[in-house]
């Protein structure tokens, strides 16, 4: 099992002035406890859940090329990328500008999107549910081909390019994780073109898991190929006190084939809890 950390809210109390050094603190502490992957989440605004559009929010690919620079090790990817935030090769190429600057520790994350009040407020293509997954799989489609050796035309239904150079491309083709739970469109995409999935450690989770064996099975795919991830809670405490209960999840989740969980600081503040999962947790996570 591995452990990954979000950094999901900038409004920190040494405001802007602090923030670059702020977040190398995280990002090293992160690193140096044995944590596997650093992300940071993808707005423009603040989400609700972290205080609403008026709070601090960095723009992620610049964010994760400043972590690039601070850390050698984790692995740097946002959690999750609405495929309409960008147009599908301008992704691409920042995916894989991140990858060759971070000597080949880039990762796509991505969905379809939801924030409709962030794409509004900012003219962000917000198109119905359905075009959005339809966007998301030509994005997937383009994301792949532009990591390869085919320089050529790309046609789709909502995307035309003439040519998919990318030059210079990425040391490693970088994994991609599809974020969602929805059984007939988000994990037939995971099936069809991701190397890791991510869901939510709820009690639905096993049939999600099932559900994306059945997919797996439809085109092909061998099921264990395909990383499984969960997003994931976990306060240890001040003084270590619900360590002995998150290793108790961690270890049921593993038992359902869960490889990588995901959870997240809000603040600087926040550092000394990493502490105690490089002490306890992450070795003991390891483990299972």
């Amino acid at each position: 099992m591995k452990i990954g950390l979000q950094v999901s809210d900038f409004t920190w109390p040494g405001g802007a002035p602090t923030l670059a050094a702020d977040l190398r603190r995280v990002a090293v502490a992160a690193e140096e406890a044995g944590f596997a992957r650093v992300a940071v989440a993808d707005h423009l605004w603040q989400i609700p859940a972290n205080g609403g559009p008026e709070s601090a929010m960095l723009e992620a690919y610049t964010t994760l090329g400043y972590l690039a620079a601070c850390t050698s090790r984790v692995e740097l990817l946002t959690w999750v990328t609405a495929a309409t935030y960008r147009a599908p090769a301008l992704l691409a190429k920042c995916v894989s500008t991140l990858d060759v600057l971070s000597g080949g520790r880039a990762w796509l994350g991505i969905g379809a999107g939801w924030f409709e009040e962030e794409a509004h407020g900012l003219e962000l293509p917000f198109p119905p549910t359905a075009e959005r997954f339809a966007r998301l799989e030509e994005t997937l489609r383009i994301c792949r081909q532009m990591w390869s050796d085919e320089d050529k035309r790309f046609d789709g239904e909502h995307f035309t390019l003439e040519r998919t150079l990318d030059s210079p491309g990425p040391l490693r083709r970088p994994p991609i994780l599809v974020a969602g739970g929805g059984e007939r469109k988000t994990l037939r995409l995971v099936a069809q073109y991701a190397q890791a999935c991510n869901l939510f450690a709820t009690p639905e989770l096993e049939r999600k898991l099932d559900v994306l064996r059945e997919h797996c099975a439809a085109v092909g795919r061998d099921y264990d190929d395909i990383e499984k991830t969960v997003v994931l809670p976990m306060d240890p405490g001040p003084a270590g006190e619900n360590v002995e209960a998150i290793l108790g999840e961690l270890q049921r989740l593993a038992a359902l084939g869960i490889a990588h969980a995901h959870t997240r600081v809000l603040r600087a503040a926040e550092i000394a809890p990493l502490e105690l999962f490089g002490d306890r947790i992450i070795p003991e996570a390891a483990r299972f």
